[in-house]
C-alpha cells in the first residue's frame, strides 16, 4: 500500500499509518482475507481490527481527539468531521457488542457496516 501524496502536516510517517487503517476498516474483502482468513500479503505481516483501532485511537489520537490532531496528522476540518463519524461509530459497536469479540464476530455485527462505510468517507476524504 503506497500513499505517496502527502499533505503538508507535521507528521505524515503518522498520517501514512491513519491512512493505512482506514482502508484496512473500509474493505470488507480484505477484512474477510487477512483478519479472519489469514491471508498475509507476506511473511512476517499481521493485521486484525484490534491493531487499526490502536492505531487510530491511541497511537495517533485521530479516534479519540480528532480535532487536536488537525495540522499534525488531519488537514482540514472536513478530515476531523468523517474521522469523528468514523470514532462514533467504532464506540457504538463496541458499546453494543463488547470489547471482547473477535473479528470474525465484530465483522457479522449489524453494525460493523457503519464502521465499514464511515471508514470508507474517512478514506474519501482524506485521499482526495
Amino acid at each position: 500500500m503506497e500513499f505517496s501524496e502527502l499533505s503538508d502536516v507535521s507528521f505524515p510517517e503518522m498520517r501514512r499509518s491513519v491512512l493505512s487503517a482506514v482502508l484496512a476498516l473500509s474493505d470488507e474483502a480484505y477484512q474477510r482475507r487477512v483478519w479472519i482468513g489469514r491471508q498475509y500479503p507476506q511473511e512476517g505481516y499481521y493485521d486484525d481490527f484490534t491493531m487499526n483501532a490502536n492505531i487510530l485511537f491511541d497511537d495517533t489520537l485521530v479516534l479519540e481527539n480528532p480535532a487536536s490532531t488537525l495540522g499534525t496528522i488531519l488537514e482540514c476540518e472536513e478530515e476531523v468531521e468523517v474521522m469523528a463519524a468514523l470514532a462514533a461509530a467504532i464506540n457504538d459497536l463496541i458499546d453494543s457488542e463488547g470489547g471482547q469479540k473477535t473479528d470474525a464476530e465484530y465483522i457479522v455485527s449489524p453494525l460493523w457496516g457503519t464502521v465499514v462505510r464511515s471508514a470508507a468517507k474517512a478514506y474519501d476524504v482524506m485521499t482526495r
